[in-house]
């Protein structure tokens, strides 16, 4: 029987390891060179590549936009996804009309969302500024670039976690709810003490697929500023990008992009542990 299976799942092995794992220790082995694609020269340098990023002050001005996107975006995605999904699970007039209104956003392909908050945020024709009576300059000022690429990715996938969120709430037996009220429980504590912990292991999922995706933001803020102003919203995926493509250090962006694998790595082995132990 288990060859059997080992059969069936070979080929879907295979095609893992082509697409997935051979690229990704083909970029391993590139961060150990430094590879010069105009001159056609490669020399094996070892983990100078690594090193170097330690004294990299771009790389940690990108490592710490980062961090603060992924962190600030997805605690506004799960807070805002929650309460969306707390709102939907009651039946009211008009339900389905709100399902299409909030799945809305993250229908809309990245980039189109970007180029369409680009335009909200304009300086002089926005319509942000108008509705706010401001003149704010979003995207060209450093103080406001990031956090207004941190609205518009909670704005996009704050859909993405009320779904999730959503059917996760229908899995509660309402038998739990309708004896809590018996023994006079606030809705309050019907929250924290019902809805919270049976809701933790997937609130934890959600976690590990927004944080993955936050980490390895690229297309949006690219769109958005291009990690401008001043590198103010660069991340390390732009950097990474910038690097391999515009500079053509491709032995120093190949380390860069381990790193951000590196990071995701450790991030997702944190959730799967904290998974674990919340089943227990």
């Amino acid at each position: 029987m288990r060859r059997d299976s080992a059969a069936f799942l070979a080929p879907a092995g295979v095609v893992l390891a082509l697409v997935a794992l051979l690229p990704m220790l083909l970029v391993v082995w590139l961060s150990l060179e430094q590879r010069s694609p105009l001159l056609g020269a490669a020399r094996f340098i070892g983990f100078d590549n690594y090193l170097r990023l330690f004294g990299d002050v771009r790389f940690w001005n990108a490592f710490g936009n980062t961090v603060y996107f992924t962190a600030v975006s997805v605690a506004l995605e799960i807070l805002l996804g929650l309460a969306i999904a707390l709102l939907l699970r009651h039946a009211f007039r008009g339900r389905a009309l709100m399902y299409s209104v909030v799945l809305l956003p993250w229908a809309i392909p990245t980039v189109v969302s970007a180029r369409l908050w680009e335009w909200m945020y304009n300086a002089d024709y926005g319509v942000l500024n108008y509705l706010l009576g401001t003149s704010i300059n979003w995207l060209g000022s450093p103080a406001w670039a990031l956090n207004a690429a941190i609205l518009m990715d909670v704005w996009k996938a704050t859909p993405f976690v009320a779904l999730l969120l959503l059917a996760g709430l229908q899995t509660i037996p309402r038998e739990l709810y309708q004896a809590a009220a018996i023994d006079g429980a606030s809705p309050w504590t019907m929250f924290r003490r019902i809805t919270v912990p049976l809701l933790a292991p997937l609130i934890l999922v959600v976690l590990i697929f927004r944080t993955i995706d936050a980490f390895r933001v690229f297309d949006a803020i690219y769109v958005l500023t291009g990690g401008g102003p001043a590198n103010s919203t660069e991340t390390l995926s732009i950097y990474a990008y910038k690097l391999l493509f515009q500079t053509l250090e491709f032995g120093y962006g190949s380390a860069l992009a381990v790193s951000v694998l590196s990071c995701v790595g450790l991030l997702t082995i944190v959730y799967v542990r904290l998974l674990r132990r919340s089943g227990k």
